[in-house]
């Protein structure tokens, strides 16, 4: 069986794990989550010019095949990537293509209605946690989530949707039970992951770290501030300067 082939056969197994969430075991979660924000973007569909630089900078530097900082152990490389906008989906496409990996999108598209875009958001990133701690096929394997930072973590969405109802991460991939895990994640904060390790057998997280992106020389204007401290990009930049 070809690399394609057993990719798409992988691809079916996981989705059909949305239909049957119901039955299948709760200790079925990956041992890590890696989980990053989209980049910086020049409009609702795009990423600016830094964001693609920084899309390309965590292919090299921390995210890709050889990557020069990976976040993998060489016998545990990513086995899907995972992301839910246009940004994210960009800001993942040059490691998972590094690796010959497909991403799974639980797509939600840019709409002028923000209600509704709101709505859709909510329901994919239940969707997207749900499959991804109880889906036998990710058992045991390295993940990475390039996400919306709001459905990342932000505390008045927490407010408003709760237990059941939650919409952000923190809540769905049960961060909220560890020490030292924001309540919100910065707009600036384009540069961080969070790294969420899970024990065998369970999908209660039993350790979080926040690692700083930095490119160095490679990617000299890609911003890399502390955690909510600002980007300080140039209003000429084309980036937007409030997402």
């Amino acid at each position: 069986m070809s690399d394609t082939s057993g990719n798409f056969k992988m691809i079916r197994i996981i989705l059909a794990g949305v239909l049957s969430l119901g039955v299948t075991s709760a200790a079925a979660a990956p041992a890590r989550i890696v989980v990053l924000a989209g980049g910086e973007a020049a409009d609702a569909w795009r990423l600016c010019e830094i964001g693609s630089q920084r899309a390309q900078g965590l292919r090299y530097n921390y995210l890709g095949d050889k990557a020069a900082k990976s976040l993998f152990k060489t016998d545990e490389p990513p086995a899907y990537f995972f992301a839910i906008t246009p940004h994210t989906v960009a800001v993942a496409t040059p490691a998972a293509e590094s690796w010959r990996k497909p991403i799974i999108n639980y797509s939600v598209l840019p709409q002028d209605d923000e209600k509704k875009m709101a709505e859709a958001m909510n329901v994919r990133t239940r969707q997207a946690a749900g499959n991804i701690l109880n889906n036998p096929a990710l058992k045991g394997k390295t993940v990475v989530m390039v996400w919306d930072r709001r459905h990342i973590a932000d505390r008045a969405l927490d407010d408003k949707y709760q237990r059941e109802a939650a919409v952000t991460l923190r809540q769905l991939l049960h961060l909220d039970i560890l020490p030292g895990v924001p309540r919100n994640w910065p707009k600036d904060n384009h540069d961080y992951f969070w790294i969420i390790d899970f024990p065998e057998n369970s999908n209660v997280p039993l350790k979080f770290e926040m690692v700083k992106q930095e490119f160095g020389k490679s990617f000299p204007k890609v911003p890399a501030n502390d955690w909510g401290e600002p980007a300080k990009l140039d209003p000429e930049s084309g980036c937007l300067l409030d997402d």
